[in-house]
């Protein structure tokens, strides 16, 4: 009786693990109506400090983004620009777990490969054509790609390596992204690997990649332009 108690016991305390594992895979819920960022506070915590909210105003949850106007595409490489909303400029989503990001895209523009490790996208085409994709974790590597219009809707899951790429070389495209976290963050691939600061061993990256340690000092030497603002 008591083995079978115990055997009990251990399925609750990994069940519990594992929902406790799965709460904590992006943002935590809040606790108030709202957080708002106390920007000017010096204490460290996992987001940022709650501004007292008798002090708190509507401006708080405001920002004119105007991002109803174009950005500048020339200014990348890629041809791409990506306006994001975080908390960092909108203090008021501090804790809410959301922020919003819109994309511009040049004429044959990408928003090259990237992962956000908080958020899982949900992407909303609202201008011109994309071709977009997300590639799994290993070991399948599966790519599923889809060309959207206008109108259209794509998810990237959260952590997983995407794109975007408008395939017309006359027209531009924009997109609105929503993310599921107030500070998604985004790992660019070929900016972390090959403009890391200081650089990763081309020893490293040449078996890495399979190719000679030229080309990978060839990279290295590149501008990694970020095409986020």
């Amino acid at each position: 009786m008591a083995s079978s108690s115990s055997s009990y016991y251990l399925l609750f305390a990994a069940i519990l693990a594992a929902s406790s594992w799965q709460a904590m895979a992006s943002d935590p819920s809040p606790l108030q109506d709202f957080c708002v960022a106390d920007n000017s506070s010096r204490v460290l915590v996992n987001g940022f400090v709650c501004k007292d909210p008798k002090v708190v105003t509507a401006e708080d949850f405001f920002l004119a983004a105007k991002l109803d106007m174009p950005r500048d595409t020339k200014i990348s490489k890629v041809g791409s620009n990506v306006t994001l909303i975080n908390v960092m400029k909108l203090p008021g989503l501090n804790t809410l777990g959301i922020s919003l990001a819109r994309i511009d895209y040049a004429p044959l523009g990408e928003n090259p490969p990237h992962t956000h490790p908080r958020a899982t996208e949900i992407l909303t085409v609202l201008e011109g054509t994309l071709y977009v994709g997300f590639v799994t974790s290993n070991t399948d590597n599966k790519l599923f790609s889809k060309v959207l219009n206008k109108g259209d809707v794509f998810v990237f899951p959260q952590g997983l390596i995407h794109f975007q790429f408008n395939p017309n070389p006359y027209k531009p495209a924009i997109a609105i992204a929503a993310l599921s976290s107030q500070n998604p963050g985004a790992i660019t691939i070929a900016n972390a690997v090959f403009g890391s600061k200081p650089m990763i061993s081309d020893d490293v990256l040449a078996k890495a990649f399979q190719v000679e340690k030229k080309t990978v000092d060839w990279l290295q030497a590149q501008f990694w332009a970020d095409n986020h603002n």
